[in-house]
């Protein structure tokens, strides 16, 4: 039995539900060793091998030398002297990730994307009748591997926290199932950090405030985590006893598009980055074109030189009609918020709350 949180805090019984999260193994770098006999077994790195590359994914191999996604390439290949980088295939990956999607959809409508190689399932009643969601889980994996060759990870559990945590548990190539019986308990001994949700700002805090795992969060008052960690501390309140009743949405939309660029050398002048501006601003703005939508929110991001990031955005009342008014929002931005006193590594621009005909899933635009 879960429970259902109102507003107002009332606890209510809710119907228990059966929740699946799949998570594609290394997803970029294992379409590339696919492709590719040449790489298979090889530490493998999807991104950009220049001095100013980022790694977009890692293979299992180059894992093992410390190799994660979003390092600066010079680092990944410092740490993994025979690192092999290829360049990402956006298109492919995405084909790819449709093809899943109907895999799951053979299962239920119930999905809920988080990217090209995650989603959440709601198998409560899933179309085929399988009684029990591991055995879902074991299906959905068996005919990923057999239609793609891929392999896929799966976590199972009666919420959506519980269920990540449990795809976690057994990569990669496994699936772990997390009972109600199991939840508390297993939620008690995981270190904050772990948590999904609490990112290390976040858990510096707690830490400082003496949580350090889930039975330290479980420890306290709602008054005291709403009291230091705002709105989400009811959040965290919960979790902490392993509930938490948000709902696999089908519909699910964030509704933002965004292109980035990382530059050769770092860049200082206004002018010279008002110009780099513009091949994202036609990125987003064609993106918006094909699919009839249009959003409110501009967001300017920034990496300086010394892996600083910020992020400045504004909203206007109603939706950015033009790719002129998008460049003139974005400019505004850059050339209001950001200091130039500091170099800058990394550029980037996005357009959210997105309305239209086919406002897609929040994309992020290679450039």
């Amino acid at each position: 039995m879960t429970i259902e949180i109102d507003d107002d805090q009332t606890v209510v019984p809710v119907r228990q539900r059966k929740i699946i999260h799949i998570d594609m193994d290394a997803f970029y770098a294992s379409v590339e060793q696919r492709d590719n006999p040449d790489l298979r077994g090889k530490p493998v790195a999807v991104g950009g091998s220049r001095e100013r590359g980022v790694v977009a994914a890692a293979s299992y191999e180059a894992r093992k030398f410390g190799v994660r996604s979003a390092m600066p390439s010079v680092t990944a290949k410092r740490q993994c002297p025979d690192l092999i980088f290829v360049k990402p295939r956006f298109e492919v990956y995405k084909a790819i990730s449709q093809q899943i999607r109907d895999i799951f959809a053979e299962h239920t409508p119930i999905i809920e994307p988080l990217s090209l190689d995650e989603a959440y399932l709601d198998v409560t009643d899933n179309l085929q009748r399988i009684p029990w969601a591991r055995d879902v889980a074991l299906a959905i994996r068996a005919k990923i591997k057999a239609e793609t060759g891929l392999n896929a990870s799966a976590g199972i559990s009666y919420n959506k926290f519980l269920a990540k945590l449990a795809s976690d548990h057994r990569k990669p190539n496994g699936q772990y199932v997390i009972t109600p019986e199991m939840g508390p308990a297993f939620v008690e001994t995981l270190p904050v950090s772990k948590f999904h949700g609490i990112g290390p700002a976040t858990g510096a805090k707690m830490n400082a405030l003496g949580l350090y795992t889930g039975l330290d969060m479980r420890n306290q008052s709602l008054a005291f985590m709403q009291a230091n960690f705002g709105k989400a501390g009811a959040y965290y309140y919960w979790i902490s006893r392993g509930v938490d009743n948000r709902e696999v949405r089908a519909d699910r939309i964030r509704k933002s598009v965004g292109a980035e660029t990382t530059f050769s050398s770092d860049l200082t002048e206004f002018q010279t980055l008002a110009a780099e501006l513009q091949p994202l601003i036609d990125k987003v703005w064609r993106h918006c074109e094909d699919k009839t939508a249009r959003g409110r929110t501009v967001t300017l991001k920034v990496k300086f030189n010394d892996f600083e990031i910020i992020t400045r955005s504004r909203s206007v009342p109603a939706a950015v009609s033009s790719r002129a008014e998008l460049e003139r929002l974005s400019i505004a931005l850059l050339q209001n918020e950001i200091p130039f006193s500091r170099s800058v590594r990394l550029l980037g621009i996005s357009l959210s709350s997105l309305q239209g005909d086919d406002a897609a899933p929040q994309l992020d635009l290679p450039i």
